[in-house]
């Protein structure tokens, strides 16, 4: 939802002026706010990081610059660029990330939990959206259209249907425990950065709704994304060490069903970008869906 510019020092965030019915940049204003609250979110996890927001201005004469005199036409998110080879998900490529570093990430996420805004969503709401999202799950990944293993969607889709159903009661106790919270909404290993510490960023901004999370329904898709990448004992590892430094137990019950919706629905977005009039790389989504289909079918085997 933004263009990206890397210098050797810093890089800039320049949101696209787009709406969709869960995000709107459409106007100055909005994106304006838009970048000023993802300043704000992202400097809970990686605040050296976040530097500031600028106004890109235009002069008389029609150049383009970052501050300075002129008309306003756009903001920018400034912020200190970070070593590639550092970030989890190369680092997992490479085959360099040890038990020190799950601590360190561990102990990052943990003081972020325990500080993070308790949600106060609704343990009804709470459990409602996975119910929600389920049914769209569902109504994409049995399309036609796309080429899948429909035997093996519809399968998985069932099973995760029987495990919602079973652990409602466990998500709405969650929210009575106060175990949701104001999270970081898109635990990615591409947004994990192991330079100077551990810089956490990328905090999903435009949709307050999206953060409010169980901390291991967090750590379970970032486990997610790590078995996607070759290294499947990263999630249950980090449960553990996140869980230690709480002080609580890991919600083993529920870790299955947070690893298996996160999966399915990782395999829905990725078909749904052949929805596009032009997706690009259209022979990548529906291979990732598949990928995706089989850790959810393991999680819930």
């Amino acid at each position: 939802m933004s263009f990206v510019f890397i210098a050797e020092a810093k890089t800039y965030k320049l949101k696209k002026p787009v709406r969709f019915s869960f995000l709107d940049f459409s106007t100055l204003k909005l994106r304006e706010a838009m970048c000023r609250e993802e300043l704000r979110l992202n400097r809970r996890l990686a605040p050296d990081v976040y530097l500031d927001v600028c106004a890109l201005v235009q002069s008389s004469a029609g150049a383009l610059a970052i501050g300075g005199a002129g008309v306003i036409v756009d903001w920018l998110i400034e912020m200190k660029s970070l070593p590639e080879r550092q970030m989890l998900d190369v680092m997992i490529a490479e085959g360099r990330v040890s038990a020190h570093e799950v601590d360190l990430l561990a102990q990052k996420l943990a003081d972020f939990y325990l500080k993070a805004q308790v949600s106060t969503i609704a343990a009804a709401g709470y459990a409602e959206r996975f119910f929600r999202e389920q049914q769209i799950n569902r109504e994409v990944l049995t399309a036609r259209a796309f080429h899948l293993d429909h035997g093996r969607s519809s399968l998985v889709l069932d099973r995760l249907d029987a495990r919602l159903s079973i652990d409602r009661a466990r998500l709405e106790e969650r929210v009575r425990a106060h175990g949701v919270v104001d999270g970081h909404g898109d635990l990615r290993p591409e947004h994990v950065n192991f330079s100077d510490g551990i810089a956490i960023f990328d905090s999903l901004e435009f949709n307050a709704e999206l953060r409010q999370v169980d901390p291991f329904d967090e750590i379970a898709f970032l486990g997610v994304e790590c078995a996607l990448l070759g290294a499947p004992k990263i999630g249950p590892m980090l449960a553990e060490a996140v869980a230690q430094r709480l002080g609580v137990c890991v919600p083993k019950q529920l870790m299955p069903l947070y690893a298996a919706w996160r999966a399915v629905l990782r395999a829905r977005l990725a078909v749904a970008h052949l929805l596009d009039s032009s997706p690009r790389t259209p022979e990548k989504w529906e291979p990732l869906a598949g990928r995706y289909l089989a850790i959810a079918e393991a999680a819930l085997a």
